[in-house]
């Protein structure tokens, strides 16, 4: 891939996620200065002391995922945005599935990016012409004995529905063994975080996958070690 491609995907992209994450400290810190209402120091790092193992786990784990996925400036932009999961990571997927090309390749890399950056942008509009649109009426239309507060509960799962049933159905063999393996780990562990439970389904994947064709890898892996 072009090296000077990549030097600039991951300058502008340390720059804006620095920048992002200095947005995000300075709101708290403009309120507590203007409204002058700090928090109690002690609590907060005892909070702090709790939560940020937890989370330096999951930032690892969302890392070693996402990025073979969805490539270098894909990821950026990802975490910049945010909705990873159920918004950019299917949206990358699928414009590289419709696009005929693979992860980790310079079409893919370049799909990948301009999809998500779309899907930012018309998350944006779509956004914030929600909120002008529907505000007035979305207090009424979700209210406990509303006709559409069943729907708007199980948005998410329709969904990941809609966008996984049709992986399911092209490689049905190898969707089973994570969808066991999901299952049985929230059996479990009903309350692991999502990243880590999608990394964990994604070695899964890769496992069975191996397995089933294990015939076609040992012959790639033949090929290659005789070139070498």
């Amino acid at each position: 891939m072009n090296s000077e491609y990549f030097k600039k995907v991951h300058k502008w992209g340390a720059i804006w996620n620095y920048a992002s994450l200095i947005a995000m400290c300075a709101i708290p810190v403009v309120m507590s200065i203007v409204l002058k209402a700090w928090p109690d120091l002690n609590a907060l790092a005892k909070t702090l002391a709790v939560l940020i193992p937890l989370y330096w786990v999951t930032a690892f784990v969302e890392i070693a995922t996402y990025v073979p996925m969805l490539g270098a400036g894909g990821t950026y932009l990802s975490f910049i945005t945010g909705n990873i999961s159920n918004l950019k990571l299917p949206c990358g997927l699928n414009a590289m599935e419709g696009a005929k090309v693979k992860p980790n390749t310079e079409e893919g890399e370049v799909i990948s990016t301009i999809s998500i950056a779309v899907s930012a942008i018309t998350t944006t509009v779509v956004i914030a012409a929600g909120v002008l649109l529907f505000a007035p009426v979305l207090p009424k239309i979700t209210a406990e004995g509303s006709v559409f507060k069943s729907a708007f509960e199980n948005v998410l799962p329709a969904l990941f529905g809609a966008l996984g049933a049709g992986y399911f159905i092209k490689h049905w063999k190898i969707a089973i063994a994570p969808m066991i393996g999901g299952c049985i780990i929230l059996i479990f562990a009903p309350k692991m975080q999502v990243g880590i439970l999608m990394f964990i389904t994604i070695v899964i994947s890769i496992i069975s996958a191996m397995i089933i064709h294990r015939d076609l890898w040992y012959d790639d892996f033949k090929k290659m070690k005789s070139k070498s």
